[in-house]
């Protein structure tokens, strides 16, 4: 097992890979920028350094001053957390290279995943049902068309290197063709330096489901079930339950069987998310998240498994104590992410957290670095916080997730608390027959 740990990442995923460390017996070494020297897992950590000024480029995205911190506190390995550096294989290689062990899977697993077309090519092959489309990168017109009449209107036209939706575009003729591919391509460049794009049938009315797995590297891999994000705006997930209530047990056993043979088979090291889009009972594979996701505790609660600490022993060299038959769930639990926003224009919120009270009770969890007085920075992603619930029953975590959201205060910023109120009274919702695109139809009306 590794003495020390650091944590190359910010916010509550920092706080929450600092206490996994914490109960592991794991020395701490927080990296933060000049913005965030206050933040609670700087506060918390046995030391921190300093890695630059606060955006992001300069501090969370330099990759010589976190080696450099590595060296000077004679950290063994690094934890990404999620976003920044967390799926970028040459940092992985990088560390590699100065003897410092990356936590996450292998460059050349992450490398393979981050690129939509190998991915989707890697997923076949592995026997991962996918969605039709291109072969690969698209560019000319003309061809754009033949490729989406073979496949059948509507189509999306996707960036290879993309997520978070850009470098998205729905061509529903022949006539939209050729502005959806060109606004694709630009937007792909300008948001990931690199313009290529494909082309995937669209779904119209589908649910976005996604299985966690967890494997050691060593030819073992097992998944803890799936997860149902279809409520998102922009592409941005806001709600996460499990299980979802568009599944059975059948169906999850069967595609979460067929995800960890194919992960075991690819010799996949640590946590990561393959996500699926489901209509009609069919699954598509859409993309695979090497690292660990935000929604992560769902699926923490319904296994009793900490992931975290799990990803840490398998990075350690340990093989999975556990098979398949092994990984019990129980209950339902609903994950609601809360951002520094105005709740109706989505405008971040930056500023002075005056007062925050965090809800309690039997089978209820916030995961947040908020604190009294904290001067939430306008240099990074808007999330404060999650709020998770666990009952019995979906009802039963309905009903707990209804009170627990009245109970969160957040004082002198202003969150998207009201609207995720507001989604627990909406029928859909409560029955469950939600899909991806319903949240931004619930919006659009006011």
């Amino acid at each position: 097992m590794f003495d020390k740990i650091l944590i190359a990442n910010r916010g509550e995923i920092a706080l929450r890979v600092l206490r996994a460390c914490k109960e592991l017996g794991i020395q701490t070494v927080a990296v933060h920028s000049t913005a965030d020297a206050d933040a609670m897992h700087v506060r918390l950590a046995d030391e921190s350094v300093c890695i630059g000024p606060p955006a992001a480029k300069d501090s969370y995205l330099n990759i010589p001053a976190i080696v450099s911190a590595c060296e000077i506190t004679g950290a063994e390995a690094v934890h990404p957390g999620y976003g920044f550096l967390s799926e970028n294989a040459r940092f992985a290689e990088i560390l590699t290279e100065h003897g410092i062990k990356f936590i996450g899977p292998s460059a050349e697993n992450i490398r393979t995943m981050g690129d939509k077309i190998e991915a989707k090519r890697t997923a076949k092959d592995l026997g991962i049902p996918v969605v039709p489309g291109s072969a690969g990168g698209v560019s000319d017109v003309g061809e754009a068309k033949k490729i989406a009449r073979d496949i059948g209107y509507p189509v999306i036209i996707k960036a290879t290197a993309g997520g978070g939706g850009r470098g998205m575009k729905v061509a529903r003729t022949d006539d939209d063709i050729e502005v959806a591919l060109h606004t694709a391509q630009s937007e792909a460049k300008a948001a990931f330096g690199n313009p290529e794009v494909y082309i995937e049938k669209y779904l119209e009315k589908p649910r976005h489901i996604e299985v966690q797995v967890l494997g050691d590297g060593q030819g073992n891999a097992v998944h803890l079930g799936e997860r149902d994000c279809s409520l998102q705006r922009r592409h941005q997930k806001i709600w996460e339950e499990a299980f979802s209530p568009a599944l059975n047990a059948q169906q999850r056993d069967e595609i979460g069987g067929r995800v960890a043979r194919a992960m075991a088979k690819l010799g996949y090291e640590g946590v990561g998310t393959v996500e699926f889009l489901y209509e009609n009972g069919e699954f598509y594979f859409i993309e695979m998240n090497t690292r660990l996701q935000v929604e992560h505790p769902v699926t923490e609660m319904i296994t009793r498994l900490d992931l975290v600490q799990e990803q840490i022993r398998v990075a350690a060299g340990a093989r999975l104590p556990f098979g398949q038959d092994d990984i019990k769930f129980a209950g339902h639990a609903i994950e609601c992410r809360i951002n520094a926003e105005n709740p109706t224009t989505f405008t971040p919120s930056p500023g002075r957290v005056e007062q925050v009270h965090f809800p309690g009770g039997l089978g209820v969890r916030v995961d947040s670095a908020l604190y009294s007085g904290y001067f939430i920075p306008p240099y990074y992603d808007s999330l404060i916080g999650k709020l998770i619930i666990l009952g019995k029953t979906r009802e039963e975590a309905m009903m707990r997730l209804r009170r627990c959201l009245n109970e969160f205060v957040v004082d002198g910023v202003e969150t998207t608390l009201p609207l995720l109120r507001r989604l627990t009274q909406e029928r859909d919702i409560i029955d469950g027959t939600y899909d991806i695109h319903w949240l931004e139809k619930y919006l659009a009306k006011g």
